[in-house]
């Protein structure tokens, strides 16, 4: 199967541009069916972000440190330097077919928090800006949808919220498009 969209979810240290990224997780599935495919998934150095300029807000800390314990480990483990898996990234994109829709939560959230990563290493993001989808968009219209969708593993880590997330954005698209 060929699927034409991914689902991108960061977890970082702040809610602004040029905020540190500490993982990423990314899907691949299919908006139709809700069929999903590979994944990519980094824990990320926060060393690595603040060494290039990347910023920290301390109610984000202050966020973190009320969410679960599992959460919170999981952004701990030792990390890999940004840049590096900033480049992963694009090697993993390279199998999509050539004009992905990479979906992601806010116009300014987890992709452009992502293209800032880019710009601060002078890279180029792998995915045209004409395909960026906004999550928050699609599920205003039908917001009951996303607020009774049943969330399945680890609320805050990245694959687990990619799913979730396909989940109800499938579900919403169904329903709007109904014949």
């Amino acid at each position: 199967m060929i699927y034409t969209d991914i689902m991108l979810d960061l977890e970082t240290m702040g809610n602004k541009s040029n905020t540190a990224i500490v993982s990423i997780g990314v899907v691949e599935f299919n908006l139709e069916t809700g069929e999903t495919g590979r994944e990519f998934y980094k824990v990320i150095d926060l060393q690595s972000c603040l060494d290039i300029g990347l910023k920290v807000q301390a109610s984000t800390i202050y966020w973190w440190l009320q969410q679960s314990e599992v959460a919170r480990k999981r952004i701990c483990k030792k990390g890999e330097d940004l840049r590096s898996v900033l480049v992963a990234f694009n090697t993993w994109m390279l199998d999509c077919v050539d004009k992905v829709k990479i979906w992601g939560n806010g116009a300014r959230f987890d992709i452009g928090i992502l293209e800032d990563a880019y710009a601060a290493y002078s890279l180029k993001t792998p995915w045209y800006f004409r395909s960026e989808m906004d999550v928050r968009t699609l599920i205003a219209f039908k917001p009951e949808i996303k607020a009774t969708y049943p969330m399945i593993g680890v609320e805050h880590d990245p694959i687990d919220d990619c799913k979730h997330q396909i989940g109800y954005c499938v579900e919403t698209w169904k329903a709007i498009n109904k014949k």
